[in-house]
């Protein structure tokens, strides 16, 4: 059966599903993404993704197309004619169409494009790569100054996934004025002690829908959280590390640089936390 995607309100197979090469979000990376879970055939965190997706379309000026029952309605949609049981969806809102190449916006009219597709990942929860962990490599993070808004411009983080594939490693950790930022898709964490360490919110990373869940799970199973910068060094040093992401979930780290964090695999915290990540998540699944 072929998969049935969804452009700018129609649901068409996959292969006759087209939009304009004037597309701004072609042309200009002129957009905004969401990824959101699927778990047993119920959507992950809708609400924060949604919440993001407003966030990130205010913050370019870019008019918010759908309602939130809207997108609500069509991702189910999505996974109901895909018989998606896990996987993710995939969401992208450009500034549309103008007609033509141009550096300045369309005018405040022109319609929004908006097309969504599945991914199916059956067995996600249950990825063998949660019981021996990740290993990273730094790398210059050379991305643009907001990453906080969550943009289709993802070269540089896909060079950085490639320089992490050549090195024999699962994913790069980058590096600005001498701090870990976060992963090339995902938020980075230390553990020193009993205490989680991850960068604070700000411009300079992704403010990750999985990260809030987490620290805001973690809080409430009385676990220590400071939100502050670390190094590649004191990384090294830790007694545990891990991402967090849409579709990682909680992955343990047990390698940076070629150095052993902590014993060299996953954590008891990190192990902690995407157990009660994820069955929070199920809980709450819509």
């Amino acid at each position: 059966m072929s998969r049935i995607v969804f452009v700018n309100g129609e649901y068409l197979p996959e292969e006759d599903a087209t939009i304009s090469i004037f597309d701004r979000g072609f042309v200009m990376a002129d957009a905004v993404y969401e990824v959101v879970s699927v778990l047993d055939g119920k959507l992950i965190d809708m609400e924060g993704h949604q919440a993001r997706l407003g966030r990130s379309l205010e913050a370019l000026g870019i008019g918010n197309p759908m309602s939130d029952d809207d997108y609500l309605s069509m991702f189910r949609e999505l996974v109901s004619r895909n018989e998606m049981r896990d996987g993710m969806i995939y969401l992208q809102v450009t500034r549309g169409n103008p007609g033509d190449r141009d550096f300045t916006y369309p005018p405040a009219d022109t319609p929004q494009t908006v097309v969504a597709f599945t991914q199916s990942k059956p067995g996600l929860a249950e990825n063998p790569a949660a019981q021996t962990g990740w290993s990273v490599i730094t790398v210059p993070d050379q991305r643009w100054g907001r990453r906080d808004i969550k943009t289709t411009q993802l070269l540089y983080p896909s060079m950085a996934k490639m320089m992490a594939k050549e090195a024999g490693a699962d994913d790069a950790w980058l590096v600005e004025y001498g701090k870990i930022t976060e992963g090339t898709s995902n938020n980075a964490y230390i553990v020193k002690g009993d205490t989680i360490i991850t960068r604070e919110l700000s411009h300079d990373i992704l403010h990750g829908i999985t990260r809030a869940a987490v620290l805001r799970l973690a809080r409430e199973a009385q676990m220590n959280v400071e939100e502050r910068g670390f190094t590649a060094e004191e990384a090294a040093s830790a007694d545990e590390a891990f991402v967090t992401s849409a579709s990682a979930f909680v992955m343990p780290v047990v390698q940076i640089d070629g150095a052993q964090i902590g014993e060299g695999k996953p954590g008891r915290i990190a192990t902690r936390l995407r157990e009660i990540y994820l069955d929070e998540m199920r809980k709450t699944a819509v």
